[in-house]
């Protein structure tokens, strides 16, 4: 790592350090009996999509714990910092959340300006729920592994492509930062979102996509498609048979997405606690937990600290990704 990346790491850290302390020490009290009003969780994405979900699941846990309606409110546009200003900007008192996800808060402000920072406006609550990548390619493709899918695109630089969800997507990044580790060249094909790029992987017009384990896994089993590794430290359930990326030849490599809660910067310690005090259960819990998995997602309830670590790695890993892929705000 260079050393402005480590210093640039460090401001980072220090951020998210100085945010928390200032959550925990430097906020007013809160009132007793909090909540006392509706609580709304704001999600950067339309109805009906994965964060989406699991802000809808957590909605209707922290209603049930906190005993005050949870809402769920919709402000889509700009890759999301629609939403992230909007609950930047929102009092600080605990009735707005923010169901963060890996791009707002980790790669769309690598690419460009946003009227917010993902260190100093908002102090984390905790991870609900991370998921993986599976790297799929077309049957007729002739690699049976990450191995043969490298040494395959050595012998055609820069010829065979890869679609993704669009420019900066993490289906994008999750690719170039194999390529970058593989050290081979790829031709980028983005497209206006996850279902048009699967759809034309399975037809044949794209011979590969790192999509989400939850997007490629049913093709998989219908054998429309062949998964040559995943992104994960260790093999998924949901197809035992499948290696990582990790174990062939790649060691360390550990791409993953997450949506978690956040607040405002400033939110009394008090409401900070009671929030995770209030979620923190449903991770234990049987139901909610198999909600998660029938979306091939886990249920993760990590810890502010656990959280914050997180962000801070994930803003170096995917500034890399970001800086390699050449990929900017469009």
């Amino acid at each position: 790592m260079s050393a402005a990346r480590r210093a640039a790491t460090t401001t980072a850290a220090a951020s998210i350090l100085a945010a928390i302390l200032a959550a925990i020490g430097g906020a007013p009290a809160a009132h007793a009996g909090w909540p006392d009003k509706p609580v709304r969780i704001v999600v950067p994405f339309p109805p009906g999509g994965s964060t989406d979900s699991v802000a809808r699941l957590s909605a209707e846990w922290l209603a049930r714990t906190l005993g005050q309606p949870v809402t769920v409110e919709n402000r889509t546009g700009a890759s999301g910092t629609i939403a992230a200003e909007f609950v930047a900007q929102a009092p600080a008192d605990g009735h707005t959340l923010f169901m963060a996800s890996l791009a707002q808060m980790s790669i769309v402000p690598q690419m460009g300006k946003v009227r917010y920072d993902p260190f100093k406006s908002f102090v984390p609550i905790s991870v609900i729920s991370t998921s993986f990548f599976a790297l799929a390619v077309h049957p007729s493709l002739p690699a049976k592994n990450v191995q043969q899918l490298v040494a395959l695109a050595k012998t055609r630089p820069a010829q065979l492509a890869y679609g993704s969800s669009g420019n900066g997507s993490a289906a994008h990044l999750t690719m170039a930062l194999f390529l970058q580790r593989a050290g081979v060249k790829m031709v980028h094909v983005p497209y206006k979102g996850v279902a048009p790029a699967i759809a034309d992987l399975i037809g044949g017009h794209v011979p590969m996509v790192f999509g989400s384990v939850s997007e490629v896994l049913r093709h998989y089993k219908g054998g429309k498609l062949r998964v040559l590794g995943v992104s994960s430290d260790r093999r998924l359930d949901q197809m035992p048979e499948v290696p990582t990326v990790a174990e062939q030849g790649f060691p360390g490599y550990l791409v993953s997405t997450w949506n978690g809660l956040v607040a405002p910067a400033g939110t009394p310690k008090e409401v900070l606690s009671v929030l995770y005090n209030a979620i923190r259960p449903a991770c234990k819990d049987a139901g909610f937990i198999g909600k998660f998995d029938a979306m091939d997602a886990n249920a993760w309830c990590s810890t502010p600290q656990e959280f914050a670590d997180m962000l801070r790695a994930d803003w170096a890993k995917w500034g890399d990704a970001v800086k390699f892929a050449g990929a900017t705000l469009e």
